[in-house]
C-alpha cells in the first residue's frame, strides 16, 4: 500500500439519468464525456491526466498536483455550465444534461484495489448527493451546474479568489445523513443564478435537518454601526432607512442592484 497523496477531489453526477431509457441514457453518457473534456480543455486543464471513477451517471476525479484549484472552480466550472446550458437549449427537458458538482480536498490512496479509499472521497461523494444540492438545481430549470464545496475550499479558495468566484453567491447548508453519520455544513452556489432568491424549506436553514437554504455568504464581522449596511429581519440588507431585497453590495462607491421596499423612506421623508 502506498501512502495517500492530499489531492483535489470533484465529484460529478448527472440529474435524473436513472428515469432515462436506454437511449437517452447512452446520448446523456456521451453529451456528459464530451462537454467535461472540452470544458476543461477550454480553460488549459488536461483531463487525460486527471485520475477517476467511472459511473454510467457520474465520476469521481482526483486531480493532479499541480492543478490550480481556483482555476477548477473559478473557470472550469462556468466553462462547464456554459456549455451544458447551450448543449441543453436544443433539446427537450428529458434529454437535458445537468449536473451536480462536488469539490474536496484531503488525502487518498490512488493504488485502492477497487477505486480510491480514503474519507475525503466518502465527504466528497457525499456532498454531491445531498439533497439541499438537488433542490438547488432543480430551482433553476436553465441552469448546467450546481456547485457545493467544502468549508475549506470556501474559505481558503472562494474567498481568497473572489475576482474568479463569487463569494456572494454562496449559501452555507447542512449536509446531515444521520443513518450515514455524517453532519457537515458545506457551501452551495448554482452557477450564474441567484440562490438567495430561494426560500429556506420550512424548518431548514443552517440549524436545520439538511440545511437547505443556510445562512448569508459571509456574516457580518462584529457589531454594526448605525450608518451601515445590516441584515434585515425580512431579507437583504438596510442602510437607514432604505431596504434593499436581493444582490446587493454596500460601501464607499459600491452599488446596490435589488429591489427597494415599500417601506423604504428616500431624502425628506418621501416615500
Amino acid at each position: 500500500m502506498d501512502h495517500p497523496e492530499r489531492r483535489l477531489l470533484i465529484s460529478v453526477d448527472m440529474e435524473s439519468y436513472s428515469r432515462r431509457g436506454n437511449i437517452l441514457q447512452y446520448e446523456a453518457q456521451q453529451a456528459f464525456h464530451d462537454l467535461l473534456h472540452a470544458a476543461a480543455g477550454a480553460v488549459g486543464l488536461d483531463r487525460v491526466a486527471w485520475s477517476t471513477q467511472r459511473a454510467g451517471d457520474g465520476e469521481l476525479a482526483i486531480l493532479p498536483r499541480d492543478v490550480a484549484e481556483s482555476r477548477v472552480i473559478g473557470r472550469f466550472v462556468p466553462e462547464l455550465d456554459r456549455r451544458l446550458r447551450a448543449y441543453n437549449s436544443s433539446r427537450l427537458p428529458a434529454a437535458r444534461v445537468r449536473l451536480r458538482i462536488a469539490v474536496h480536498q484531503g488525502l487518498v490512496h490512488l493504488d485502492g484495489a477497487n477505486g480510491f479509499p480514503g474519507n475525503a472521497v466518502v465527504f466528497v461523494s457525499r456532498l454531491c448527493d445531498a439533497d439541499p444540492v438537488r433542490r438547488a438545481l432543480a430551482a433553476f430549470p436553465d441552469a448546467g451546474v450546481a456547485l457545493v464545496v467544502s468549508t475549506d475550499i470556501y474559505r481558503d479558495v472562494v474567498l481568497e479568489y473572489p475576482e474568479e468566484m463569487r463569494p456572494e453567491r454562496f449559501r452555507r447548508v447542512r449536509i446531515s445523513k444521520p443513518d450515514k453519520g455524517f453532519d457537515e455544513y458545506a457551501w452551495l452556489c448554482v452557477v450564474d443564478e441567484d440562490l438567495s432568491m430561494v426560500p429556506a424549506p420550512t424548518g431548514e436553514g443552517p440549524d436545520g435537518p439538511e440545511g437547505g437554504a443556510g445562512s448569508p455568504a459571509v456574516p457580518p464581522p462584529g457589531p454594526v454601526r448605525p450608518d451601515s449596511g445590516q441584515a434585515h429581519p425580512a431579507g437583504g440588507i438596510s442602510v437607514g432607512d432604505v431596504r434593499v431585497r436581493g444582490q446587493n453590495a454596500i460601501g464607499p462607491g459600491a452599488t446596490a442592484i435589488g429591489s427597494v421596499g415599500r417601506d423604504a423612506i428616500l431624502g425628506g421623508g418621501d416615500r
